[in-house]
């Protein structure tokens, strides 16, 4: 993998619980790693859903290899969270191609 072209930096995120002051279980997101990442492809996809548009961005990046990278954390890139739908390894541990697509506002939470 050459370094030349790992020029983003990607911040993995994990969810977490933690107990609010009244006592009720939150969950938040808690970050675990920061890494240089290539950005291979961005995409928006537009499709009919009940009758209404939506419109849904997919990214995918490649990056070094991480051992505990799971599908369900996320990615923070340019201010924006992503939620990992596909890990796919290179090689034998040398590195990571994740494709994500874009979370919306009232699934940040």
């Amino acid at each position: 993998m050459r370094s030349g072209k790992l020029v983003h930096v990607i911040a993995v995120l994990r969810a977490t619980t933690t107990v609010n002051d009244a006592g009720t279980p939150v969950q938040t997101w808690a970050q675990v790693a920061v890494l240089r990442a290539e950005l291979l492809e961005r995409a928006t996809e537009d499709f009919l859903h009940n009758a209404g548009e939506i419109s849904t961005a997919r990214t995918a990046f490649r990056t070094r290899f991480l051992a505990d990278l799971l599908n369900t954390d996320r990615i923070n890139f340019d201010g924006q969270h992503f939620e990992i739908e596909e890990i796919t390894r290179i090689g034998r541990q040398k590195g990571l191609e994740i494709r994500c697509r874009q979370v919306t506002e009232e699934a940040r939470s």
